[in-house]
């Protein structure tokens, strides 16, 4: 399977749907106002300046639609024609997007994808109010076919939708606290990165599988452990983001240089196995860098040294694949032996192994 192939081909189906529930231009027949019509007024021009523009501005940067791509392989992996469930694969999508919107302005950043980050462009007023606002307009789809649903399916998808949202919160709190020194980060245990992750990066694989295993008819155990299963994927996509983000040059070439998580000091996978193998000196010394919160590219490539002596990040690779290997195990008996469970499998892989 060609993955990214599959991936490019993937996302223009993808940004067509979304453009079907988030038009580019608000007029009075988009649907949103079919489902939820104004009492008073359209006021067209204030929701295309402050929502569509500033969304689509964002979105057309581009992204590798993973999520969504994950949603119908796993339709389909459960024997179901993917493209019937197209509408309902861009809800973690757009909802991953708002949240990048908004984490840029929690830590800080100046770019987003190779461009200034959407506050920078529209103003932190517009940026939180256009992301916040992608948590929630990607449930309309599940409006609009609502009667076709049926209550109790209906009822289950909304049900995945607030529990991972409210875990997406969480993982925001626990990196934000420690990459601002509010709580403890220096003793931080593997364990507690992992559940960040898996609350941050992984909630959104988690929801697009256990969304589309229950669209699909899968029963609760499958829908449980494909969760597991895409879980596992998000943990190691944002692993491997934070090696790519100290090695990967097309990668970081888009980010402003190597080691931006440095410069925000956060406790990545790389650093906690550092702080713990490091002798007194270099851990010190990756402590106080971590505190300088500096962009100077010289510091920040002493830091990486710093990890790469250890063979940290070595080991986070490794983490990864483990994670991932481990949780297919627990799906590969319980699907049936097609060529879309194949593909599922080569697509996980390919996340793991990525370079941009």
């Amino acid at each position: 399977m060609d993955v990214e192939r599959f991936l490019e081909e993937k996302a223009t189906l993808i940004n067509r749907t979304i453009e079907k529930y988030i038009p580019r231009t608000f007029t009075r027949d988009s649907l949103i106002f079919r489902i939820i019509p104004p009492k008073y007024s359209y006021n067209l021009e204030a929701l295309n300046k402050a929502i569509s523009e500033p969304i689509w501005e964002f979105l057309d940067r581009g992204g590798k639609r993973w999520r969504p791509a994950l949603f119908l392989l796993i339709c389909e992996a459960l024997g179901k024609n993917p493209m019937e469930y197209l509408d309902y694969a861009i809800i973690p999508e757009i909802i991953h997007n708002g949240t990048l919107m908004v984490d840029d302005i929690e830590d800080a950043s100046e770019y987003r994808r190779g461009k200034p980050c959407t506050y920078k462009i529209y103003g932190v007023d517009i940026a939180v109010n256009a992301g916040n606002t992608m948590y929630y307009l990607p449930l309309l789809p599940l409006m609009a076919n609502r009667e076709k649903l049926g209550a109790e399916k209906l009822s289950k998808v909304y049900e995945i939708y607030v529990q991972e949202m409210i875990n997406l919160s969480l993982g925001q709190a626990m990196d934000i606290a420690w990459h601002r020194g509010i709580a403890s980060a220096d003793h931080i245990r593997e364990e507690d990165y992992l559940q960040m992750c898996a609350y941050k990066t992984g909630t959104l694989a988690r929801m697009a599988a256990r969304m589309a295993a229950v669209l699909a008819d899968a029963d609760d155990e499958l829908v449980m452990k494909l969760g597991s299963f895409a879980e596992s994927i998000g943990v190691a996509f944002q692993i491997q983001d934070d090696i790519l983000d100290l090695t990967g040059e097309e990668f970081t070439e888009k980010k402003g240089g190597r080691g931006q998580d440095i410069t925000e000091g956060k406790r990545t996978l790389i650093v906690i196995h550092t702080l713990k193998a490091a002798s007194p000196e270099d851990r010190r010394r990756l402590i106080d860098i971590l505190r300088m919160h500096t962009v100077d590219q010289k510091i920040r490539d002493e830091a990486i040294a710093i990890m790469q002596k250890y063979g940290s990040i070595e080991y986070a690779k490794e983490t990864a694949r483990r994670i991932v290997r481990e949780s297919w195990s627990q799906v590969n008996t319980l699907l049936p032996d097609t060529e879309a469970k194949k593909k599922l499998n080569a697509f996980a892989q390919f996340l793991i192994e990525r370079k941009i």
